[in-house]
């Protein structure tokens, strides 16, 4: 397939910005509901999503935020409410009508909350192949619902301006369908549906593969939701097709040695007369305190042989904290 699946992005996101679809994008999570913060309805109208990139604990210390897609503006202001800041939430988007449609959206939020000046955002005109932005000069990158839309090369090079804009420690904030199934070629190749964020969702893993493969050495899932469905009357497929929702973040740590570590949602939980245990590589287990661990450390101290460590399966929810 040709990049003129781009092309075909573009109009459907510009039909978007001109003409609100309520149903293009069916976010997984609730909107934030946070004290003296107002969403204008046509940002609410305009949540073009899969789940939300917003979380309270990323948005410490006044980061700068870069935001990538930026929609009817709404996960914008929720950063904004947490910076605070002139220009402290950048947003970049390539298609003219969404960024014309999000200024009017955020000129409506400014009257609608008194906390919220518009100098707090910056848009910018740019695509996620080449982001008007320095390097090592953002806290937190986030994009919903738009890195699954990308062909192979281009989710690479989209990922590694990402990782360029970020400082170290840096965390990239992703939500995006993935799909465990093998969808049909002619569904992939479908530009509409792929423009859609449905037909180019990858199997879960291979989506953090090609995230560690640009050098990120900590993922966190932090979310896993029942998303979409594909099904046979009305798509050209044999057989349904269940696509999920998955919200994940990317640390810009150095990698390990031993790869990287991705949290799933794993737990380890020592219930032995000791003390403590310590593996002696860095994690130290209290009695009957569970412990998140990434998979990587869950599976040595799985191949320890005790019977009085129990390590649980992928949750596929973690909200910070643990090994590493």
């Amino acid at each position: 397939m040709s990049t003129t699946y781009l092309e075909t992005t573009r109009n459907v996101y510009k039909e978007a910005a001109e003409n609100p679809q309520k149903g293009l994008c069916c976010t997984t999570t609730p909107v934030w509901q946070l004290p003296g913060l107002v969403i204008p309805q046509k940002m609410l109208e305009m949540n073009y999503g899969c789940g939300s990139t917003v979380n309270p604990r990323d948005l410490v210390n006044n980061p700068n935020i870069l935001y990538v897609g930026v929609g009817g503006g709404m996960e914008l202001l929720q950063f904004a409410y947490f910076s605070r800041k002139k220009g402290g939430v950048i947003g970049v988007d390539v298609v003219d009508e969404m960024l014309q449609a999000c200024e009017e959206n955020l000129i409506e939020a400014e009257k609608l909350n008194p906390w919220f000046k518009r100098e707090f955002i910056e848009l910018r005109k740019g695509d996620a192949f080449n982001l008007p932005v320095e390097d090592n000069s953002i806290d937190i990158a986030a994009q919903n619902c738009l890195f699954n839309i990308f062909r192979d090369e281009d989710l690479k090079t989209a990922l590694t301006e990402m990782y360029r804009t970020l400082k170290k420690h840096g965390r990239l904030v992703m939500s995006d369908p993935t799909c465990e199934q093998t969808i049909p070629e002619n569904l992939r190749d479908d530009e509409k549906l792929r423009a859609l964020c449905l037909s180019g969702s990858l199997p879960l893993q291979e989506y953090i593969d090609r995230i560690t493969d640009i050098g990120f050495g900590t993922i966190e899932v932090r979310a896993r939701r029942p998303y979409r469905i594909l099904d046979p009357v009305n798509y050209d497929t044999p057989e349904l097709i269940f696509i999920e929702s998955a919200e994940v973040c990317a640390i810009k740590d150095p990698m390990p040695a031993d790869g990287p570590c991705v949290f799933t949602g794993k737990t380890a939980i020592y219930y032995g007369n000791e003390e403590y245990f310590d593996d002696h590589q860095g994690h130290v287990l209290m009695p009957n305190q569970p412990l998140a661990v990434c998979d990587k450390t869950g599976g040595n101290l799985a191949k320890l042989g005790r019977n009085d460590i129990f390590i649980s399966g992928s949750s596929w929810f973690y909200d910070g904290g643990g090994c590493c």
